[in-house]
C-alpha cells in the first residue's frame, strides 16, 4: 500500500477523500478505497481539521499555463517581451516580471514557472480571530465556559448589536478550533465543546433501542394534552437517567418551555431509590411548574402511581425505541456529557456539585431560544403566571 506522503494524492483523489469523509466513512474505509497509507490520510484529515478545504481556483488575471507556454515559444522565437505582450494581450511588465523571477529568458521554462506560481498563491486568509484580540479573549472565554459556538454566535449579536467587529459565526469559531494552522485559538478548548472531537465529523452517529422492560399501566404519550406538545405552557417536563461506571446514575428532567434543568442525585437505578428522589425534588417546586413529566419505558419509574399520588403531577410514557419523543431531555443529556463524560463514576458528586453544573446550563444562552438563558426564560413565564 502506497504512502500519500511519498506519491501525494490526485485532485481528483482529494475530492474523493473529502466526500467519502463527509458522508461519515472512517479513514481506513477511505484508505483501501484510495488504495493508500490510513496513517498517512489520517494526518491529513487532522491536518484541515475535519474540514474539507475550499477548492482553490485561479484568478481571471493571472497567467494560465497555457499564456506561460506562449511566452516560452516567444522567448525562443527570440521576441521581446513587448512582442510577447502584445500576442497574448497583456502589459509588457506583466511578461518581464514573469520571465524575470522564473530564471530570465534562458532558464525560462512554462511548466515549472506555472507550478511555482500556483505554490506561491497558497497563502492562507488571515483569520479574523487573529486580527482582533478583544473578539478573540471574548470568544476564548465564553468556550472555556462550555458554551456551544452557536451560543456565542447569538449572544455577540444580542450584545453588540451595533459593532460588526464583535461578530463571530459559530462556523467560523469551529473552523478556527479545527483549522490549527489558523493559530488563534487554543487546541486545548477542543476539549469543552459538546463533543470534545478534534475534528469535523459527519452526522452519521446511530442509536441502538433496547427492551425495557413493562411498565403497568403505563399511561401513553398518545394520551398527553395539546398543551403539552405545544410548549405553550410552563411546568411540563421531560426526564431521564444519566448512566456512568459502576451502576452510578444521575436523574435529569428538564422543562419543555422553557428548557430549565434539574439535576437528582440518585442512589441507584431501581424504582425505589429514583421515584422518592423525584419526588422530593418536584415537590420543591412552585405548583404552576407541577403539571406532567414525561419518561421513557425504563422500569426506574416502575412506581409512577406513588410519584404522581406524592406529587399530583402525571407520567407520560414515549413508545418504545422513540428518544426523539423526549428531544429536549436527550440534548440535554448530550450537553452533561461535556461535565459527565463517559465513563465517569457519577455517585462520587454531591447534590451541590450536581446543582452547580445545573446552573452553569440554565446560564448559557439557547439557540432554540432566541439565545435567552433558560433560567431567564422561566423566570419570566413564572413571573407572568404567578
Amino acid at each position: 500500500m502506497s504512502s500519500i506522503g511519498k506519491r501525494g494524492l490526485s485532485r481528483p483523489e482529494q475530492q474523493e477523500l473529502w466526500r467519502r469523509w463527509k458522508l461519515g466513512e472512517t479513514t481506513v474505509s477511505i484508505a483501501k478505497v484510495l488504495e493508500c497509507s490510513k496513517d498517512s490520510l489520517r494526518r491529513v484529515v487532522h491536518r484541515y481539521g475535519g474540514v474539507a478545504p475550499a477548492d482553490r481556483t485561479r484568478a481571471a488575471s493571472a497567467l494560465s499555463v497555457g499564456d506561460r507556454e506562449q511566452v516560452s515559444r516567444g522567448l525562443v522565437a527570440g521576441h521581446s517581451f513587448r512582442r510577447i505582450a502584445k500576442d497574448l494581450e497583456r502589459a509588457p511588465s506583466t511578461v518581464s516580471r514573469e520571465v524575470n523571477r522564473n530564471g530570465g529568458r534562458s532558464a525560462y521554462r512554462a511548466v515549472d514557472a506555472d507550478e511555482r506560481a500556483w505554490k506561491k498563491a497558497c497563502r492562507p486568509k488571515p483569520c479574523r480571530l487573529s486580527l482582533n484580540r478583544k473578539l478573540r479573549y471574548t470568544v476564548a472565554a465564553k468556550l472555556a465556559k462550555r458554551w456551544s459556538p452557536q451560543q456565542i454566535d447569538g449572544w455577540l449579536k444580542q450584545t453588540y448589536p451595533e459593532n460588526e467587529d464583535m461578530r463571530m459565526s459559530h462556523e467560523t469559531t469551529y473552523k478556527t478550533l479545527f483549522i490549527q494552522a489558523r493559530g488563534a485559538l487554543n487546541k486545548e478548548l477542543t476539549a469543552l465543546l459538546r463533543s470534545r472531537r478534534p475534528t469535523r465529523r459527519a452526522k452519521t452517529a446511530t442509536r441502538s433501542g433496547f427492551g425495557r422492560g413493562q411498565i403497568v399501566d403505563a399511561v401513553s404519550i398518545s394520551e398527553r394534552p395539546a398543551e403539552v406538545a405545544d410548549r405553550a405552557v410552563p411546568g411540563h417536563w421531560e426526564g431521564d437517567l444519566l448512566s456512568g461506571s459502576g451502576n452510578s446514575h444521575i436523574a435529569t428532567l428538564v422543562e419543555r418551555h422553557s428548557r430549565f434543568v434539574m439535576l437528582v442525585k440518585v442512589p441507584g437505578k431501581s424504582t425505589n431509590d429514583v421515584v422518592p428522589a423525584l419526588t422530593k425534588r418536584i415537590r420543591s417546586l412552585p405548583v404552576e411548574l407541577r403539571k406532567s413529566v414525561t419518561w421513557d419505558r425504563g422500569t426506574e419509574m416502575a412506581k409512577h402511581k406513588d410519584f404522581t399520588i406524592a406529587t399530583d403531577v402525571q407520567v407520560y410514557f414515549c413508545d418504545p425505541q422513540s428518544p426523539w419523543q423526549r428531544g429536549s431531555n436527550e440534548n440535554t443529556n448530550g450537553l452533561l456529557r461535556q461535565y459527565f463524560p463517559k465513563g465517569t463514576d457519577l455517585s462520587q458528586f454531591t447534590q451541590a456539585q450536581l446543582n452547580k453544573v445545573a446552573k452553569e446550563l440554565n446560564d448559557r444562552p439557547r439557540q432554540t431560544l432566541g439565545f435567552i438563558c433558560p433560567a431567564q426564560k422561566l423566570g419570566q413565564t413564572v413571573a407572568l403566571t404567578g
